[in-house]
């Protein structure tokens, strides 16, 4: 019997159990993947061109046998299915608001043909890890001790006999990126190489590395997460198995993979929170318009041209490479909320559009932690200041260099405030666009009026998907 795997988020053919589920049936599988339009318009160029290269390495390992298709999932799972009499669609478990929509409506569409889901892209289901009385976990470090007393189980083995069904046409790519221009390499054996790379020489020194921006000392597995090239139970079994493994920059870095599965987690239980509020809280808060007034500061903001080095260096980091590390994200978006005072939704969508790693969960909760909004109890009134956090992070300038020409010719540590070099501003660098402590004392302020207040009402909604 034929098996259809419409893969999504799990792009690979190592430890892959809606692969295994598959191959049961003892007949044929045709792999497949279908280019949803509705995903691909908040893709940038950069996702475009790893998603393509992702592709292009999966058909490889798949000895040629990956069918694309262009369309609806609705509409194109069940011609795919009647077009080469699948007996069953085979998914990975999908746990975002859009993702969980798109497959009730392709359930529907496939009629009496069972959509088996099995396994997810995470190393402990959405959902699953719980408090003693049944209820979610909206603070992360009691998730996290509970996700790790729940466990996960061993890497999924590669099915003993592949069979592939190859009748089937596929169809372009609908999108004219080149795979050839992904800013990193992409695909299983690329993550898996990577991968082997960070175990080796940055794993037990994550710790005190990981908020250097100016050392390459995190993993970047963030995009082969995202495409699914590489699974978090996978990583914690080589952890775990790592000579490094009981190190604290091991603990460390798996407190990281457990914050994208928090993350995912909350969105889980609260779907809403992919584009409103968690937390009610600061619903009565102020917030500049970005079209209107706010316009020109946001733009300045996005192309790097805020006055401020370290922010700067990430915004034009995100252009060039569709990446930006974790600490200046944080800073350049508590920038965005707290110093142009823009609600957290018109960040998150932006960095969605260029991020090669844009994953709704960890972004947008990432972007309500900075805002203040979402998981995190203590803080609106946490505003990053963009000097201290680049002079503390980033303590040569190296990272700011790199990325802001005109300020090559600053050396050391004042290239954080180019203001005050006598040449600073001499290379086309622009005057600082706000002052950061006049901006924090408004967003202070605003912060303790919405309080006061505290209105019921409509939510605000940046997006229903």
């Amino acid at each position: 019997m034929t098996a259809l795997l419409w893969l999504r988020r799990d792009l690979r053919l190592h430890d892959l159990p809606a692969l295994l589920a598959a191959h049961e049936s003892d007949g044929d599988v045709l792999p497949a993947f279908v280019a949803d339009p509705t995903l691909l318009a908040s893709a940038g160029p950069v996702r475009r061109a790893h998603l393509a290269a992702a592709l292009g390495a999966l058909d490889a390992s798949y000895d040629g046998a990956l069918v694309v298709r262009v369309g609806r999932p609705e509409t194109e799972v069940p011609a795919l299915v009647r077009e080469i009499g699948a007996a069953s669609v085979h998914v990975s478990r999908e746990s975002t608001p859009y993702g969980r929509r798109r497959d009730r409506r392709v359930e529907r569409a496939l009629g009496d043909v069972p959509l088996v889901a099995t396994g997810t892209p995470y190393a402990v289901g959405p959902g699953l890890v719980r408090k003693a009385d049944g209820a979610p976990f909206q603070v992360f470090t009691p998730f996290s001790r509970v996700w790790r007393e729940h466990g996960w189980p061993s890497p999924a083995p590669v099915p003993a006999r592949l069979a592939w069904h190859r009748t089937v046409e596929s169809a372009p790519l609908p999108w004219d990126e080149d795979p050839a221009t992904a800013v990193v390499p992409t695909g299983e054996a690329a993550a898996r190489a990577r991968w082997e790379e960070f175990l080796e020489d940055d794993l037990a020194d994550y710790d005190r590395n990981r908020d250097r921006p100016d050392l390459d000392a995190t993993s970047q597995m963030s995009v082969h997460l995202k495409n699914g090239t590489i699974h978090p139970r996978t990583m914690l079994a080589d952890i775990a198995a790592h000579p490094a493994g009981r190190s604290e920059g091991a603990r460390r870095f798996v407190a990281e993979l457990c914050w994208r599965e928090f993350y995912a987690d909350v969105l889980w239980h609260r779907p809403d929170s992919a584009w409103d509020d968690l937390r009610d809280d600061l619903r009565g808060m102020a917030y500049e318009d970005p079209a209107g007034a706010a316009a020109a500061p946001v733009r300045a903001w996005q192309e790097g041209r805020t006055g401020y080095p370290f922010v700067d260096a990430g915004m034009r980091q995100l252009l060039t490479e569709g990446w930006m590390h974790n600490r200046v994200r944080m800073v350049v978006a508590s920038f965005l909320v707290k110093d142009l005072h823009v609600w957290w939704p018109h960040g998150a969508r932006y960095f969605l559009e260029h991020l090669r790693d844009g994953d709704i969960a960890s972004n947008n909760h990432g972007w309500q932690w900075v805002a203040g909004t979402g998981t995190d109890a203590a803080p609106y009134f946490r505003v990053f200041n963009p000097v201290t956090q680049g002079e503390r992070y980033d303590p040569e300038g190296v990272y700011v260099r790199r990325y802001v020409p005109e300020l090559a010719h600053i050396p050391g540590v004042a290239v954080h405030q180019p203001w005050r070099v006598p040449d600073g501003l001499d290379h086309g660098y622009p005057e600082r666009i706000v002052d950061h402590a006049s901006e924090r004392a408004e967003a202070l302020g605003r912060y303790e009026a919405a309080r006061a207040t505290r209105p019921a009402g409509v939510r605000r909604s940046a997006s229903t998907s």
